[in-house]
């Protein structure tokens, strides 16, 4: 969601975040993003929690396939490029399955993937259009709309509950965001649908934000690459209060 300025950074950890592109193999695609450090900051690089996200997705213990997905604070678009391909792709596994011959209905499959919503703030939508149209196949465009939101504002031009699938890749590190980025939360997920956060714990306020979500959504730690040290979490809305 925030748009933070270039600062040259010579640490090698960081070194990749200056190339121009980064390359991914996902949901059976070779996806290539544009990178642009120096002019949008950090909306305009892929972050290891987004490519954590995408492994996890991966594994299929979220279903994906036909449902209504709002990815937050996109950047460069990975998160949600990859949810619309991945129903295609779980297509194509379920066909080798059965048919090892792999006939020609099985390989031309029409697009049956989530029908995702990217978002992030006007500054990064013209970069994060272009990475969208550059890795989908033009049978897959039109499950996918790009779309301006700054959290906790104009929610209304988005249905409430109207998500099955809410996504959010190492958007947790701006305190003055939590409040808002709560209320999006709640405004977008469907009292049946998942949050799926991809967080790297850097510091308490970190934690602080995962304590304000249990008190509105039951939050369960469902993955861990050690490497990256990156977390995702699963949440599910807490059933309405009664009153006594």
């Amino acid at each position: 969601m925030a748009l933070v300025p270039y600062v040259e950074n010579s640490l090698p950890a960081l070194s990749k975040l200056h190339n121009s592109s980064a390359q991914f193999h996902f949901a059976n695609h070779d996806l290539r993003l544009a990178q642009d450090w120096k002019k949008l900051g950090v909306a305009a690089v892929v972050w290891d929690a987004a490519v954590v996200m995408c492994m996890y997705l991966e594994l299929g213990k979220v279903e994906v396939k036909g449902k209504e997905a709002i990815e937050l604070g996109a950047g460069t678009g990975l998160v949600g490029i990859v949810t619309a391909l991945l129903g295609e792709f779980i297509d194509f596994l379920k066909g080798i399955k059965h048919d090892f011959t792999v006939s020609v209905n099985v390989i031309f499959l029409t697009f049956q993937g989530a029908k995702v919503t990217i978002t992030d703030r006007q500054p990064a939508l013209d970069f994060l259009s272009a990475n969208v149209k550059a890795n989908l196949p033009p049978d897959s465009q039109g499950a996918v709309v790009v779309s301006e939101l700054t959290w906790g504002e104009g929610l209304e031009q988005y249905p409430a509950g109207g998500f099955e699938l809410v996504l959010g890749a190492d958007i947790v590190y701006l305190e003055d965001t939590f409040v808002p980025l709560l209320r999006t939360l709640e405004h977008l997920c469907s009292d049946t649908g998942v949050v799926l956060l991809a967080c790297k714990i850097r510091y308490k306020r970190d934690t602080d934000f995962l304590s304000m979500l249990k008190q509105r959504f039951t939050v369960e730690e469902v993955y861990y690459d050690k490497q990256r040290d990156i977390h995702v979490y699963k949440s599910w809305k807490l059933p309405p209060r009664e009153d006594l």
